[in-house]
């Protein structure tokens, strides 16, 4: 039986989370795009400090490697547990 890396899944999930929060966050403050302002004041609500600016976006990089690679340990671990 093969088991998921905990550690590998972790940083994988922490990297991609932050670096598309972060190019997200950066592309919908440099080109005052609308379309995507309504989701992102979703995660302004969920992560503390974090806004709609270049600032923020370095800050989602961040939040979003710690929340990313968090969840993806969990869902690591949980799928060895279960498996």
């Amino acid at each position: 039986m093969h088991k998921l890396s905990v550690k590998g899944l972790g940083l994988a999930s922490g990297v991609l989370w932050g670096v598309g929060l972060f190019l997200w966050t950066l592309v919908v403050s440099l080109a005052s795009l609308d379309w995507g302002r309504s989701s992102l004041q979703l995660v302004a609500d969920i992560y503390p400090y974090f806004d709609i600016s270049v600032g923020g976006a370095f800050l989602g990089l961040v939040f979003g490697f710690i929340d990313g690679w968090i969840c993806g340990s969990l869902l690591a671990w949980l799928y060895n547990k279960f498996s």
